[in-house]
């Protein structure tokens, strides 16, 4: 009974982080608060690739020469990949694109959509949005997986006798990470940000004790030393970008986390404190490099503080590669929520751990397939540096597609002049394209996992789209118009005291449900509501925008439920507003009325049958509408019926 394809309304685009409906608390004295919560959820990603990022350059499957025009050419890339990919591109340009606040590749989707001037793009579009989500879940098996691994593989490096407990300690983390998430993380969130703020500063000071030693590293800052490095070694410079890549993981969690935050404080909790530290640990790395050559290449990351530090120094990154898997994990129900109300998901059982925060849920199915995949990652790959190899295709593919994305937004919704537009997207373009192109070498290294991963998402979401899209095509075929059901049923049919709701996924036409239950019980209720919850492409709706009542006459009524893709879904609730109809609405007086359609695949053009069964099986599993849209047990009664498609 969800949305099918969604109906775009759309922002100008140029809206602050205050919007309706989805206010943030953003005056001076809850700016610096969300800033360090930011710093705590949005950042865990990114924050934790100083501990791979450098090493793989150097030491993964396309090794480099460890000398100073090599070390100075990757501080380089990774500086300028920084300043390019995520202060300009993300934070300076890509979450002024906000969907009422809300952020992440559905969101700029639907943003976009209705801007479009022909079907041909809009199905583009669509289908752009949707791979860009289905390659964030291969990545979200990957983060934890390697998050974890890295951090955990600091033991072998404190302790060199401890190598053999890594595999077992980081899957006992892995699995105690996704067993708490059916409690809720609110009460752990509020140590998110103090413990972040530490690692950052920890790692910054680091950094800028070896850059003390070797201070010629701060040249890095030229780009030239980029340059050189390209025309030193050309081919080694290229495959080095699936590495250097690896530096600017989680760039996208700042524009799909920012509904929870606010675009304001997310780019003052980069620029201000993340950016800075991650820039000086960097540079200790290549200064820790520049004076130790090949040794300190087993870990740079520890291998910059003290032997007496290195210990506690594997605890806290451990703890800060937790909090980068939560916000993935989280990101993960947020963005199949978000794929459920927009139709491409079927329903799924959801449910909230914070009755403060409407956007902390949990769905029991996401999170057990989740962590089945990463442990078996885990297991499959067994250190953080093939797991690497598995890592960048996901990401840079879905920076790739934000970027087409942007340039429909630049020239369609803000309508740049090209002069100002093309320079920018080319210079995106050809950046996202360098780091694509380089990652695409990893493919038999493991980067098949994330895509092949993509690709099954993106059939199952675009089956489940085209199927329901289909299967509402077939209904409204044999759909009686309403009009002539009330004038020959009204005077006809035994009417029986109380209130039934005949829920229905189109708003015209008679609802089966209402047809089958005439034809088989011969009687129709005093108070008649026909029910269409439909799920607007906006976060959240206002209450009073919320409900539409259409009056047919002879105690019929239409209603339409708006809800935003943010929002769940509660008909009593709402229906414990509506006005106008009658008497005040009592669950004891009201019977709700589904109707559950059993598909029968068939030769018919639409889908191939393989697509048709797929959908059919999905259909069957779908969650019920009963405990979706939260109607009350035992006021529902369920009419079948058969559809060919």
């Amino acid at each position: 009974m969800s949305a099918a394809t969604p109906s775009i309304a759309v922002t100008d685009g140029h809206d602050d982080d205050a919007h309706a409906g989805h206010a943030h608390a953003h005056g001076n004295d809850g700016l610096i608060k969300l800033a360090v919560g930011a710093i705590g959820i949005v950042f865990g990603d990114i924050g934790t690739s100083p501990l791979y990022a450098f090493r793989e350059t150097f030491a993964g499957h396309h090794k480099l020469s460890l000398d100073h025009a090599h070390i100075m050419g990757v501080t380089s890339l990774m500086f300028w990949s920084m300043m390019v990919v995520v202060t300009i591109k993300y934070v300076a340009i890509i979450m002024r694109a906000d969907n009422k606040g809300e952020g992440g590749s559905l969101a700029l989707l639907a943003l976009i959509s209705s801007k479009a001037q022909t079907k041909r793009w809009t199905a583009g579009i669509v289908l752009l949005g949707v791979f860009a989500t289905s390659l964030f879940y291969g990545d979200s098996m990957i983060t934890p997986a390697v998050s974890v691994l890295s951090a955990v593989e600091g033991l072998a490096v404190a302790q060199p006798g401890m190598g053999h407990f890594v595999l077992p300690i980081a899957i006992a983390i892995l699995i105690f990470l996704f067993a708490i998430q059916q409690s809720g993380t609110a009460k752990v969130g509020l140590f998110f940000g103090p413990i972040m703020l530490f690692y950052f500063l920890t790692i910054a000071l680091l950094g800028a004790l070896s850059i003390a030693e070797t201070p010629g590293v701060l040249w890095a800052f030229s780009p030239t030393y980029a340059v050189e490095f390209f025309l030193l070694d050309p081919v080694r410079a290229f495959l080095a970008l699936g590495s250097v890549v690896l530096a600017v993981t989680g760039a996208e969690a700042l524009y799909a986390d920012m509904g929870h935050f606010g675009r304001k404080p997310i780019g003052m909790s980069w620029l201000c404190f993340v950016l800075p530290a991650l820039i000086l640990n960097y540079m200790g790395q290549a200064a820790l490099l520049t004076r130790d050559g090949a040794p300190a290449l087993e870990s740079p990351f520890y291998l910059l503080a003290p032997v007496w530090l290195q210990l506690p120094l594997v605890i806290l990154a451990t703890a800060a590669a937790v909090i980068a898997s939560q916000a993935v994990i989280s990101g993960a129900f947020s963005v199949t929520q978000q794929a459920i109300q927009l139709g491409f998901v079927p329903r799924l059982r959801i449910e909230h751990t914070s009755a403060a925060t409407a956007g902390q849920i949990y769905i029991p199915l996401i999170n057990w397939m989740l962590m089945t995949m990463v442990i078996i990652l885990v297991l499959f790959f067994r250190t953080s540096s093939n797991l690497t190899s598995a890592y960048g295709i996901a990401v840079t593919g879905a920076m790739t597609i934000d970027t087409c994305l942007l340039a429909v937004v630049l020239f369609r919704l803000w309508h740049w002049p090209k002069w100002a537009a093309i320079p920018l997207l080319g210079l995106f373009f050809l950046v996202d394209g360098a780091y694509l192109t380089a990652n695409l070498t990893k493919i038999p290294d493991g980067g098949w996992f994330p895509l092949l991963v993509g690709l099954i998402v993106f059939t199952i979401l675009t089956t489940w789209a085209k199927g329901r899209q289909l299967m509402m095509a077939r209904l409204r075929e044999a759909a009686m118009p309403i009009k002539v059901f009330i004038s020959s049923a009204a005077t006809s049919a035994t009417r029986v005291p109380g209130t039934a709701v005949f829920m229905t996924s189109t708003a015209d036409g008679v609802p089966h449900a209402l047809l089958h239950n005439l034809k088989h019980n011969k009687v129709l209720h005093e108070r008649i509501i026909l029910l269409t919850v439909k799920i607007a492409d906006v976060p959240f709706v206002r209450q009073s925008e919320r409900v539409k009542l259409e009056h047919l006459g002879h105690g019929f009524h239409r209603l339409v439920l708006r809800y935003g893709f943010m929002e769940e879904p509660d008909v009593p609730a709402a229906l414990a507003l509506v006005t106008g109809c009658g008497d005040k609405f009592k669950m004891m007086d009201t019977s709700f009325f589904l109707a559950r359609q059993t598909l029968l695949p068939s030769s018919k053009p639409g889908m191939a049958i393989w697509r048709e069964k797929l959908f059919a099986w999905m259909l069957r599993n779908a969650e019920s509408a009963m405990e979706f849209f939260r109607l009350p047990t035992n006021r529902v009664v369920e009419v079948g019926s058969q559809v060919e498609i």
